[in-house]
């Protein structure tokens, strides 16, 4: 079985390597200090299992472990944490198990053995994370690559059939999410501007016609233009007006508010 390690503290992997020598049945598949690592290990070697600290820096094991829920296979997660106060959040998120520090060898090897014993597709529904927690990051496989993309960077959210467009000022990747499922989670961050798209509400800087008479939402810092649906309309022109987005506009002064 082939197994990686995340955490953050060096000694706490040193410690859990040399308990994993021990096994056998275990194949170290490498080490991971954060979530963004852990993700881009899991999947490069094909991860089984993920041994993964729940309090790191930035996204933490708990949002990790629901990026990792979607991979195909998806690892067997395992939390490892010195805090007993985050038990309940880690099974409710479907972990395998839920170890304290100092890890207990016997304990350790336990864990390991149940999630050896557990079938395909046993892990598909063990695995599913408790989507209540709001992500930091979207996740998205670009050509066998991993890439991680802040909720902050994201301009504006556009489905297409089954994938949903993600915008930055710089790029843009597709997921396999509903974006229904976006807006729901998202509530604070992005307005519905048509059926198919979300913009973020710090994107929003203006309305424009086209010779049609159609309207289109202006976003900032790129020239993407994306269509208004006649019945969100009036709410999108209050929010513009309303000066939500006023820092954001000075610099669309020529833009008609329709």
């Amino acid at each position: 079985m082939k197994c990686i390690i995340v955490d953050d503290e060096p000694l706490a992997r040193q410690r859990l390597v040399r308990l994993l020598k021990e096994l056998d049945f275990v194949e170290i598949g490498g080490e991971a200090a954060n979530g963004k690592e852990a993700l881009m290990l899991a999947d490069h070697v094909a991860a089984e299992t993920v041994l993964l600290d729940i309090r790191m820096p930035g996204m933490d094991g708990l949002e990790v472990a629901r990026h990792l829920s979607n991979l195909d296979p998806a690892p067997a997660v395992i939390f490892t944490t010195a805090y007993g106060d985050h038990a309940l959040e880690a099974f409710e998120a479907n972990a395998i198990d839920y170890l304290l520090k100092p890890i207990d060898r016997q304990r350790l090897t336990l864990a390991l053995e149940k999630a050896q014993r557990l079938t395909t597709v046993q892990l598909k529904e063990l695995v599913a994370t408790d989507e209540s927690n709001t992500r930091t990051h979207l996740c998205a496989n670009v050509r066998g690559d991993l890439q991680l993309i802040p909720i902050e960077d994201v301009l504006y959210l556009q489905a297409d059939q089954k994938y949903v467009t993600v915008r930055t000022r710089d790029k843009q990747v597709l997921i396999e999410e509903s974006l229904k499922a976006l807006e729901e989670e998202f509530p604070g961050n992005f307005i519905r501007i048509h059926r198919n798209a979300l913009v973020a509400n710090t994107a929003l800087c203006g309305l424009e016609k086209n010779v049609e008479g159609h309207a289109f939402v202006v976003i900032a810092d790129i020239d993407d233009r994306l269509e208004v649906s006649r019945r969100l309309l009036p709410e999108i022109r209050r929010l513009v007006k309303s000066g939500q987005s006023k820092e954001k506009r000075k610099s669309y002064s020529d833009t008609e508010l329709v």
